[in-house]
């Protein structure tokens, strides 16, 4: 009998002692939680004060986007807006995961340099949905506009038409046709998209004007110099650059990492090219450089110093105002007819 008692007198112990442990877990965690609450309330007014602007970039594949990136960060450091960066190495698969990161975040507003065209209305929706205003740098989407506020970048069908209309006037004495071999870049995006568009537009004009061929070189010098390299060996020529047995007579490229790409490969090999036209956009130091060494003909700028412009857009956004829903920045042209005297450095 005292045995029985003893043992149920333990067993109740035994149960108390676990309830008070439970208690005991379940109040450490609630002050645990509440302490970290206190402290992301702290942080967050703290900094309250501050924009914060998350911006995703697609890499830093040329000399053009090193600067873009370097002016996004200078204005925003003159106009004490914080940004919160990603790198997206070229990948869409990282911006998506990087805007979505900016929302969980909650900054004010986000800003990206989208690497294709498609793929981004879920995300976007996703921002829209935490009231997130979004703009789009550099390239333009295919989604509802009415999930981003706006676009800041270049004008591309008007960088093409440039390129054509030089060519044109360039040619607009020689009889028979004239053979183009496009050097396009990332597929998919919309900068290739205008820039080959406004080419055309221009060209059609003239039908002595054919493109021979269009070849994807990604943006990227290495492909600009596997391209040449291709063309050469192909040919066992050194008289020019030659596709499939033809001359080329012009080249027209998307940027100049390719051309400079293109032009390595014409410096190893040898190849005489001072007939064959050579066209470029973005308008690198190294490119003006080539052209006034006579490697190039002409070169279409491409502004990459769109960071001023783009933190009066986040603060104007910040201010609940409504920005324009195109913003191109300002861009020229420089040729072989030039006077070089008057070129400053491109700082990139």
């Amino acid at each position: 009998m005292v045995k029985r008692f003893m043992n149920a007198k333990i067993k109740k112990i035994q149960f108390l002692s676990i309830i008070f442990f439970l208690a005991s877990l379940i109040f450490l965690l609630i002050f645990i939680l509440t302490k970290n609450k206190n402290n992301t309330s702290h942080t967050k007014n703290e900094n309250s004060e501050k924009l914060i602007l998350g911006f995703s970039q697609i890499g830093s594949e040329s000399a053009w986007r090193t600067r873009n990136t370097q002016s996004i960060f200078e204005a925003a450091a003159e106009n004490d807006i914080q940004i919160i960066f990603d790198d997206a190495q070229q990948k869409q698969e990282n911006q998506l995961k990087a805007i979505r990161s900016f929302i969980v975040y909650q900054v004010d507003v986000i800003a990206f340099v989208p690497i294709v065209e498609d793929g981004w209305d879920n995300v976007l929706t996703e921002a829209k949905d935490a009231g997130i205003p979004v703009i789009l740098v550099d390239r333009q989407i295919n989604a509802d506009p009415s999930l981003y506020a706006g676009f800041l970048g270049e004008d591309g069908l008007e960088e093409g038409r440039r390129a054509a209309r030089f060519l044109l006037n360039k040619c607009r004495n020689r009889t028979g046709t004239v053979s183009i071999y496009e050097m396009s870049g990332t597929e998919n995006s919309s900068v290739v998209r205008d820039r080959a568009k406004g080419f055309r537009e221009i060209i059609a004009s003239d039908p002595k004007f054919q493109i021979i061929h269009s070849e994807d070189g990604d943006f990227l010098r290495s492909r600009g110099k596997e391209i040449a390299e291709n063309l050469i060996t192909s040919s066992c020529r050194k008289d020019g650059l030659y596709y499939e047995g033809q001359k080329i007579d012009a080249v027209y490229s998307h940027n100049d990492s390719m051309t400079l790409g293109m032009l390595d490969s014409i410096e190893n090999y040898k190849v005489y090219t001072g007939n064959t036209i050579i066209i470029s956009v973005d308008a690198e130091q190294k490119s003006i450089d080539a052209l006034q060494a006579g490697k190039l003909n002409c070169v279409v700028e491409c502004n990459p110093n769109l960071g001023p412009k783009l933190m009066e857009l986040v603060k104007d956004i910040a201010e609940g105002k409504t920005i324009p829903r195109v913003t191109y920045n300002s861009e020229t042209m420089f040729t072989e007819n030039d006077d070089f005297s008057t070129y400053q450095p491109r700082g990139y």
